[in-house]
């Protein structure tokens, strides 16, 4: 695995915006479920309908120092603290986060059951495909802009013809690690 952790919380007001944009939002769905063209479609619909958005990112370093579920907790609740309002409940896919001073709830298969949490998962996903398209474009050898990072049969053969890059997670272990002395 390669690439950054991105993280995102999305404040909706839902009582205030009008029926077009309620209706272009029940196009929300887990980020994983929509194609990479449909993602990129989706955001400036979120970014027009959405009260706040912020995006947390922590780089593979990062994750390879702390580990990948505490960095995960930490970024998603920064960005929870930073977008909620006073009085909201944030809604969280899956898992509580450590306590801040905001009533929240976990929701499990949320990003198929909330517009802010698909919202946020949309804005995530778009954030971090960009980021691999231009790593991509800094590190061609790798092929991040067609793989984004994951483990494809060409992301293990490009770490096999070139070793890991400065994105690569060491802290996940792919086979394709494995057949390297690192």
């Amino acid at each position: 695995m390669a690439g950054p952790l991105v993280a995102a919380a999305v404040l909706l007001d839902l009582e205030s915006i009008g029926v077009a944009e309620v209706r272009a939002l029940g196009a929300l769905n887990d980020s994983k479920q929509h194609t990479y063209a449909a993602r990129e479609a989706l955001l400036p619909v979120v970014m027009e309908t959405a009260i706040r958005v912020v995006v947390v990112s922590r780089s593979a370093r990062g994750i390879d120092q702390r580990g990948l579920h505490k960095t995960n907790l930490a970024a998603l609740r920064e960005s929870l603290i930073r977008a909620a309002r006073p009085g909201c409940v944030c809604l969280i896919d899956g898992f509580e986060v450590p306590a801040f001073e905001h009533q929240q709830l976990a929701v499990v298969g949320g990003d198929g059951l909330s517009a802010a949490i698909a919202a946020a998962s949309i804005v995530a996903k778009v954030t971090r495909d960009r980021m691999m398209v231009r790593a991509g474009e800094q590190l061609p050898q790798w092929g991040f802009g067609a793989h984004f990072g994951y483990s494809t049969a060409a992301h293990r053969k490009a770490i096999i013809e070139h070793g890991v890059s400065p994105l690569h997670r060491m802290s996940f272990q792919s086979s394709a690690y494995q057949q390297l002395a690192l």
